[in-house]
């Protein structure tokens, strides 16, 4: 993989905004809206590398790092990295959850551990999710779309990997902004527990990932009016 360079970057900015360069328009481009897409830009990579460092922040927390190694490797203080990667509440604990999102994530982890893969990302939550009834299934039905579909189109982009960790998986940054979303979800709905349609609300939410590519491509918008809280 190649890295962009600068002159990379630039381009990717005139082609966001190409208005500022409008054919027969004044010689002088719009610089402000130049900088607007420049500051988008930025952001988007900036919190792309964070997710990056997270992903292994947090396999290194999986595998006995302590946050003083995990703080010397980043270059910073134990305080800061703990600060800045703090493991969040494990949302997706049995106390937290119903049984049928329990259910799901049974079919989760066994998704990751039959394909060998090092980490829980969004296809296995949502493989997991459409293999059985559900409240997310049912959501899925309700905005006309075929959680069968779902499932084995996804499962279609379950690779096979190399990983011996049957017992410890870590989350991908991607799952676990989606377990976020969920339970601030139910807590919304009024509920202490996060239910599969939760689930399946923030992995459409969280816009990235192959759960998120799956469930564009099969029309299910999550802000579509049917679906509604539950």
């Amino acid at each position: 993989m190649t890295l962009p360079d600068l002159d990379d970057l630039i381009a990717e900015v005139d082609r966001r905004c190409d208005t500022a360069h409008r054919p027969g328009g004044p010689e002088q481009p719009d610089w402000l809206a130049l900088l607007t897409a420049a500051a988008q830009l930025s952001g988007q990579l900036e919190a792309l590398a964070h997710d990056l460092v997270e992903h292994y922040v947090e396999h290194c927390r999986m595998h006995g790092n302590s946050w003083t190694d995990i703080g010397t490797a980043l270059g910073v203080t134990r305080q800061a990295a703990q600060q800045r990667f703090h493991t969040p509440h494990r949302r997706y604990s049995p106390e937290t959850t119903t049984d049928d999102l329990r259910q799901a994530m049974t079919h989760v982890k066994q998704a990751a551990v039959q394909h060998r893969n090092h980490c829980i990302g969004t296809e296995h939550l949502l493989w997991g999710l459409t293999a059985e009834d559900n409240s997310a299934t049912r959501l899925l039905q309700a905005a006309g779309v075929s959680p069968e579909t779902v499932h084995r189109s996804v499962g279609a982009r379950l690779n096979m990997g190399a990983s011996q960790a049957a017992e410890r998986i870590a989350w991908t940054p991607y799952s676990r902004k989606a377990i976020a979303i969920a339970e601030a979800r139910s807590e919304q709905n009024g509920s202490d527990l996060i239910d599969c349609d939760d689930l399946l609300i923030g992995l459409a939410q969280v816009g990235r990932g192959v759960a998120a590519d799956v469930l564009t491509e099969a029309g299910f918008a999550p802000g579509d009016r049917r679906l509604g809280p539950r």
